[in-house]
């Protein structure tokens, strides 16, 4: 059994007000109030539940280290869970968390980000606490809506003006990555909520609100790992039949995609599409994959590494999804892409990928003749600084941002 303290993570547009009600001896709630930030400031706010069940409240003015969230709460927050760990009495950690901040990108700070304690051995703060869950909440009245827009996240919440995200990619976000979802308020057409919250995060139990927390805790399941560039990408075994106008297109192409034509293909992804994720093979660029991501009416695509024809470096299970399909001429190069549409034609959008596939002529012509053409994916922005707003793993990797 594990000496770890537990962590649990609350994250969503609404509801992580509800951490009260998980407050029971032993437990600390913390909470990072985000709102200041255009201001320079961050208020950190701890409850600690006594054995007699009174709370004690602590809050403390953080002042942003040289301008960057992600920088102040790496600074405040992951040696605060290791202290808390050793303070006598705690039995759990509940992290509410500011709604601009991602709970996949903060469980990959706990598990990897070195913290210095005095003291104690420098190590990350997974050596002293452990995620046990995440917590989503779904606002029922507007997820949708925000599942599938286009708003700016400036144009709803504080952040810096250097954050480019929108709201779709947070809603998705939250959803995509909790272990448990908790629906708040009324959907005007909760069949299809629940459609597309049983295809985005399969697995994940879906709660109404009036369900108390303490009593959906034992329905939490191990964490659910973060999909990566070269794993399934459908984890969970979503439903794949249609259901109304929400299903999963799965995309596959054995010739690569021409950029220019993939790249004007990308609008098919904007419109009616609540999600899509997936490894592409482009003409031009024979020794990468890219990855693409997108969430509403934004999409990211970079690179994620070399194939391992190329002499990239993978875990056996890649090696093993390699060889199934291992072409003699180009071993494991393939565009793989999962889509889930939201009002979107299925039939036009996956005709429209394949559209930009290599026809069989152009194929033939072979990489000297591809690497003539123009490549619209040849600029790429990379992000100075890792963030725990943004995915972690796209922290490594360099992304052209489109919307």
């Amino acid at each position: 059994m594990s000496n770890r303290t537990p962590v649990l993570l609350l994250t969503g547009f609404g509801g992580q007000e509800r951490a009260l009600e998980l407050a029971e001896p032993g437990t600390v709630v913390v909470h990072h109030d985000l709102s200041g930030l255009r201001e320079g400031m961050v208020v950190r706010s701890e409850s600690t539940v006594r054995p007699d069940g009174t709370a004690e409240e602590r809050v403390a003015l953080l002042e942003l280290a040289h301008g960057c969230v992600s920088c102040t709460l790496r600074e405040d927050l992951l040696p605060l869970l290791r202290a808390l760990h050793r303070r006598a009495g705690t039995r759990r950690i509940v992290v509410r968390l500011d709604p601009t901040l991602e709970a996949d990108a903060l469980r990959h700070a706990i598990e990897h980000v070195v913290v210095e304690m005095v003291g104690s051995v420098s190590a990350p703060a997974a050596r002293d606490v452990e995620v046990v869950g995440t917590i989503g909440f779904v606002d029922g009245a507007t997820w949708l809506d925000d599942a599938l827009g286009e708003q700016d996240l400036g144009e709803r919440y504080a952040v810096p003006d250097d954050d480019e995200r929108t709201v779709a990619q947070l809603a998705v976000g939250h959803a995509q990555n909790a272990d448990l979802l908790v629906v708040t308020g009324d959907s005007p057409d909760p069949a299809r909520l629940r459609a597309v919250l049983r295809r985005l995060a399969p697995g994940a139990p879906i709660a109404r609100e009036r369900v108390p927390l303490t009593g959906l805790l034992p329905r939490l399941g191990a964490p659910r790992a973060p999909i990566e560039p070269f794993g399934p990408l459908l984890p969970g075994c979503p439903p794949l039949e249609p259901d109304g106008d929400v299903r999963l297109i799965e995309f596959s192409a054995r010739r690569p995609l021409h950029p220019g034509r993939f790249h004007e293909a990308i609008d098919v992804l904007l419109d009616g599409v609540v999600h899509a994720r997936g490894r592409m093979w482009l003409a031009t660029r024979p020794d990468d994959a890219f990855w693409l991501e997108s969430a509403g009416a934004g999409l990211r695509v970079g690179a994620a590494g070399p194939w391992l024809a190329a002499g990239g470096q993978g875990s056996p299970d890649r090696w093993a999804m390699a060889s199934a399909g291992w072409d003699e001429a180009y071993g494991d190069r393939r565009t793989d892409l999962v889509v889930l549409v939201a009002g979107a034609d299925p039939v036009r959008v996956a005709e429209t990928l394949r559209w930009a596939e290599l026809t069989p002529a152009e194929f033939a012509a072979g990489p000297g003749e591809w690497a003539l053409w123009h490549d619209p994916f040849g600029a790429m922005h990379a992000d100075p600084c890792e963030d725990l707003a943004a995915d972690p793993a796209a922290g490594t990797r360099e992304d052209e941002e489109m919307s």
